[in-house]
């Protein structure tokens, strides 16, 4: 079971309590109507996908219902370290940092 640390609610709970959003930290087109078709799909659906260590978007669906990013290894599938949306992402760091 994976533990996710919500930073919101300073709590450290299992995986059942939170929702995946996405890859975290994509740039929004200013003004959507001037992209063409390829430019849109790509914006849509294609990302990143990395080996190892990845930024992500996550909901507290069941506890305070806040997005949040987090910092997750994907080969290790471990967190290092989650942060309030709108901070800074932290530079990829290659050990867990403690709850």
């Amino acid at each position: 079971m994976l533990l996710i640390h919500c930073p919101y609610c300073n709590a450290t709970l299992p995986e059942v309590e939170f929702t995946y959003a996405g890859e975290a930290h994509i740039a929004r087109p200013a003004d959507p109507s001037t992209l063409s078709d390829e430019e849109w799909r790509d914006y849509l659906f294609i990302r990143s996908n990395v080996k190892g260590p990845h930024y992500e978007r996550w909901r507290h669906q069941h506890g305070c219902g806040r997005f949040f990013n987090a910092l997750r290894d994907t080969v290790s599938d471990r967190f290092i370290t989650t942060y309030k949306t709108g901070a800074p992402r932290p530079p990829l760091l290659t050990q867990e940092t403690p709850s």
